[in-house]
């Protein structure tokens, strides 16, 4: 049995989310039935799951297999396979107990808010349209709140038995024209918990949450303090971090 990784990409938009489910499209279910075809039926284990609506610049799984695999000519059967919305970057051999989940360090994901008073229909399914001007320095201070350990319970859906303590390393906005996105790197996300960081910030930024209540909101460790979860399109999986060899 030999163990790979493959690097994806994909657009969220048509997707009820990454993992396996009964009669609804996810990247799982295609993508397990375009490996399927090529080499055998496998099961992946993926570094982050993206709800339904979510993008990923780049997605990580592992897999194991008995068949032989030329990764090359992996990547070209499984890019002829594929829908239009998912391709398959790089494959390569890796060193038994990989897991693209376990061994991963670190997620980082993006967050895209179109900030001006015209919508864009162009970028519909990649950004959140916010018409208001957004005080982007409240917001980059609020974020600062979220750098370290801490319980994320106010600002994840909580799944039963699992811990809400997450670890983020780095917490950022930034405006570029119209454009502010946010930018957090963390060992591992709870659900929902980058829409839920943005939703929050938002509301900084519009001026309905004082900067300085964010800490509380964490502290509170109840969801019903914080303020819901952005729409998903504006998300991006942007990077997964792995040991250097």
């Amino acid at each position: 049995m030999s163990t790979y990784r493959l690097d994806i990409t994909y657009d969220g938009t048509s997707f009820h989310g990454y993992a396996r489910q009964r009669d609804v499209r996810t990247v799982q279910g295609v993508l397990e039935a375009a490996l399927a075809r090529a080499i055998g039926p496998v099961e992946t284990t993926v570094a982050g799951r993206t709800d339904a609506g979510v993008h990923a610049r780049q997605q990580v799984v592992s897999f194991g297999t008995e068949t032989t695999v030329d990764v090359e000519r992996l990547i070209r059967s499984l890019n002829s396979l594929l829908p239009n919305d998912v391709a398959a970057v790089a494959c390569s051999e890796v060193e038994d107990g990989f897991s693209a989940r376990f061994t991963a360090l670190s997620r980082n994901y993006r967050y895209t808010i179109l900030n001006r008073p015209a919508r864009d229909p162009l970028r519909r399914s990649t950004t959140w349209h916010i018409p208001e001007t957004l005080d982007v320095q409240a917001m980059q201070h609020a974020a600062g709140a979220f750098i370290g350990e801490h319980d994320f319970a106010s600002l994840c859906r909580k799944a039963e038995g699992r811990s809400t303590i997450r670890e983020v390393l780095e917490a950022s906005w930034v405006r570029d024209g119209d454009i502010v996105e946010f930018r957090v790197t963390a060992t591992a996300f709870c659900h929902q918990m980058v829409r839920s960081m943005v939703a929050l910030c938002v509301e900084v930024g519009r001026g309905r949450v004082d900067t300085g209540d964010v800490v509380g909101i964490l502290a509170a460790r109840d969801r019903a303090a914080a303020k819901g979860a952005a729409p998903p399109q504006g998300l991006v999986l942007w990077g997964v971090g792995y040991p250097v060899e």
